[in-house]
């Protein structure tokens, strides 16, 4: 039996990769920071079948205690202070996990299980005031934010530790991939939740940030089917995980309202920008340049024929149904 070991287990790819390797019959353990009330996040349903290990990415020792007591065949690096917003007002925490903490679980598998096979869970943000389109393994890297900086130092040593020391380890450049067990603070459940409250009315109106943003929307499940399929491969390499389309955050809002049945209209431009419910004229989306980056990242959108070719991989979910699952998942939570 397999053994898998992974860091950030709880949050959104966590839970997903949890399931996915626990149906392929690994024995799972799972990283968790020690904390005044336990919260096992969206793990909490399998959690029963899960050997979690108390542990933390900006604690060396701890780590290399954690891989002592799984000893796995496969590590997957997923813990990361991962909101693009926190990481203007947390930068140096940012860069402890993001970044330090890479090293950290790197050297504690190059200590205790050199035979151990590594994901790192790297982002298109590293791509940031984006070079060429669509983007690809080798398209140059332009962070824009402390988090996509960090994130860069991630996806950097993580392959200085292959190239150096020999060790089977893999970077997925993953573009943003959402679902039902998101976190509210990203853009896209922020979306889904207000839409099911306004259709609810439990809330009047959704206030954003810059409509104009594009984005590479796909589902965390079929993301970390690449995960795993990275790690069977006969040789590591680096592979950009991504749908190969294109939306603005407007068109996301769009095919959210849609997904509860209602029709929205659009009136002004830029910071004056708002959308109106056509049934009542009420105003339902508003724009606040409050939540506007200090330093935008405006179009992000990767290329995945390198992992479709050399890993058979293929997204399975569609945008359109990606955000109906969430929509329905969040009227079901708010009824």
């Amino acid at each position: 039996m397999k053994k898998a070991l992974i860091t950030g287990i709880t949050g959104q790819d966590g839970s997903y990769l949890a399931e996915l390797l626990l149906s392929k019959g690994y024995e799972v353990y799972g990283i968790m920071r020690r904390k005044s009330v336990v919260d096992y996040g969206n793990v909490d349903h399998i959690k029963d079948r899960i050997q979690f290990i108390y542990a933390d990415m900006t604690d060396y020792v701890s780590l290399v205690n954690a891989v002592k007591k799984a000893m796995p065949d496969e590590v997957y690096n997923l813990a990361a202070q991962s909101f693009v917003a926190t990481s203007w007002e947390q930068p140096i925490a940012t860069a402890d996990i993001d970044a330090v903490g890479v090293t950290n679980i790197l050297e504690a598998i190059k200590l205790i299980k050199p035979d151990a096979r590594f994901y790192q869970a790297s982002t298109s943000e590293m791509f940031g005031l984006v070079q060429e389109v669509p983007q690809t393994e080798k398209t140059p890297f332009y962070p824009r934010s402390p988090y996509g900086v960090a994130k860069l130092y991630g996806h950097w040593i993580t392959k200085n530790y292959r190239e150096s020391f020999g060790l089977f380890a893999c970077s997925g450049i993953l573009f943003n991939h959402e679902s039902e067990r998101r976190g509210l603070e990203f853009v896209t459940r922020k979306i889904t939740n207000a839409v099911a409250k306004i259709k609810t009315g439990h809330q009047e109106c959704l206030e954003l940030g810059n409509m104009e943003a594009k984005r590479d929307w796909g589902h965390s499940q079929d993301y970390v089917r690449a995960m795993w399929l990275m790690l069977q491969q006969d040789t590591p390499d680096d592979y950009v995980i991504a749908t190969g389309e294109t939306r603005t955050v407007r068109e996301f809002v769009d095919a959210a309202f849609q997904a509860a049945g209602m029709e929205i209209e659009w009136h002004g431009k830029g910071v004056e920008e708002y959308a109106v419910n056509t049934q009542d004229g009420k105003t339902v989306v508003k724009v606040n340049p409050h939540f506007f980056r200090p330093a935008e990242v405006e179009l992000l959108l990767g290329s995945p024929k390198k992992a479709e070719e050399a890993l058979g991989w293929k997204r399975e979910i569609p945008f359109d149904e990606l955000v109906t699952r969430m929509v329905a998942n969040d009227l079901e939570l708010v009824k």
